[in-house]
């Protein structure tokens, strides 16, 4: 009990601004040795209320939704539905970009759009493009040896190098035996897993993690069956392949993924390195880009099973899967007997204005924020199944306040239907 009490003294202190993903059960599967230190303090969590209840869900519970359904298509937009979400936003309505799927009842979809075509720089919901890109290239390697991806996510080990320069998001640290989960920049020479490195790059959004993922999968890429590769042969690698030769295995790591699983590049796409380094040693000259319905497409392909394959869907839905606090959308209170599953991203700017304080998510010259999120709960009142994406620009406004309102007015909208 004590060591279950020092492990949630040190979570409680380190909560805010911090996200986790996969389930907490996860960790004999992953090694994400995060996962093992909450899942030793999940009682005294629950009986604390010390997370939101909706990040106890086991691995069995993640589920991919739309599984078997061959011929699911996106239906055209409700008319009403999607009035009553435009409501929702009063004046600013055109700033936004918004695209949700209820599909609580499978057989019977409704959509619902606002501006969905609307275009923006996905800022680290890109980081989802990463992800696909492992997923799809290890599929290509071992397309009947799903033991042999999974041994591969779990078994290689890479150590942090010039790729991760220059990003400070925080990320989690524990290892057995330690009283607790300590929250601290990666450092070069920084080794662990592949799991764990994913962990970092969409749990706490780490840029660093970022760096190291897509500078490894372009190794697998070019490397095959011979990957890992030491780190000699990846530094030769890198400094004497061409930066031309660089990039075309940057588009074919990152961005041919997306063609080959259905999405647009046109709509969403990740255009450079997360990192100055990374963008200095392959200089990809695209730009970034999401548009709310082609983020949502990328959920509801994962939910059919079809980013890949199931197994590599369902692998990504967990990773997805929030297990800690929860910011921007994700954080209303809402949303706390849920299950949610939530990628998002900013991106602000500021201009010499007399008479305003600019800051973080109150940009005046930029204010992008984008949330995307599935959102499941199972109780008395009901189950509910859908997916939202947000995408927004309002200007001099708190854009993270704005997500949570507008997530607590869908969830009651999508309650009300069922």
């Amino acid at each position: 009990m004590k060591r279950w009490i020092a492990l949630v003294t040190s979570i409680g202190i380190l909560l805010p601004g911090t996200l986790g993903a996969y389930p907490l059960d996860g960790y004999k599967d992953t090694d994400i040795t995060r996962l093992d230190a909450y899942w030793l303090a999940r009682q005294v969590i629950i009986d604390q209320k010390i997370l939101p209840k909706g990040i106890f869900w086991k691995s069995d519970d993640i589920k991919l939704r739309l599984l078997g359904d061959s011929s699911y298509t996106l239906p055209a937009p409700d008319p009403a539905l999607s009035a009553k979400i435009k409501a929702m936003l009063g004046s600013d309505w055109r700033s936004y970009g918004i695209a949700l799927l209820d599909y609580t009842d499978p057989k019977n979809p409704v959509y619902a759009a606002v501006n969905p075509n609307r275009s923006q720089n996905p800022a680290s919901v890109g980081k989802i493009t990463i992800l696909l890109g492992w997923f799809q290239a290890l599929a290509n390697l071992y397309p009947d040896d799903i033991a042999a991806r999974a041994r591969i996510l779990r078994d290689t080990t890479i150590t942090a190098d010039g790729f991760i320069q220059r990003d400070r998001h925080d990320v989690p640290f524990w290892k057995p035996g330690d009283p607790k989960v300590l929250r601290r920049p990666i450092e070069e020479g920084e080794t662990d897993n592949l799991w764990t490195y994913m962990d970092w790059m969409i749990s706490a959004s780490s840029s660093a993690a970022a760096g190291m993922l897509m500078k490894e999968l372009m190794l697998l890429n070019h490397f095959g069956k011979e990957y890992p590769v030491s780190e000699e042969v990846s530094r030769d690698f890198f400094e004497k392949t061409s930066k031309r030769d660089l990039v075309k295995l940057f588009r074919r790591s990152i961005q041919e993924p997306l063609k080959q699983n259905d999405i647009d590049p046109q709509k969403f796409r990740q255009g450079k390195f997360f990192t100055r380094e990374g963008k200095r040693r392959v200089p990809a000259t695209a730009n970034s880009i999401a548009t709310a319905r082609e983020l949502l497409r990328f959920v509801m392909l994962m939910e059919e099973g079809k980013l890949v394959d199931p197994w590599s869907s369902l692998e990504m839905k967990k990773v997805l899967y929030l297990t800690d606090a929860r910011v921007r959308y994700a954080a209303s209170p809402s949303l706390d007997d849920a299950a949610v599953y939530y990628k998002s991203g900013s991106l602000y700017g500021c201009k010499p204005e007399k008479g305003y304080e600019c800051g973080k998510y109150r940009g005046n010259r930029i204010n992008n924020l984008n949330s995307m999120a599935i959102v499941e709960t199972d109780s008395d009142h009901g189950n509910l199944r859908y997916a939202v994406v947000v995408l927004s620009n309002v200007l001099k406004k708190d854009s993270s306040e704005k997500h949570q309102e507008l997530a607590a007015k869908i969830h009651a909208l999508i309650g009300s239907m069922h």
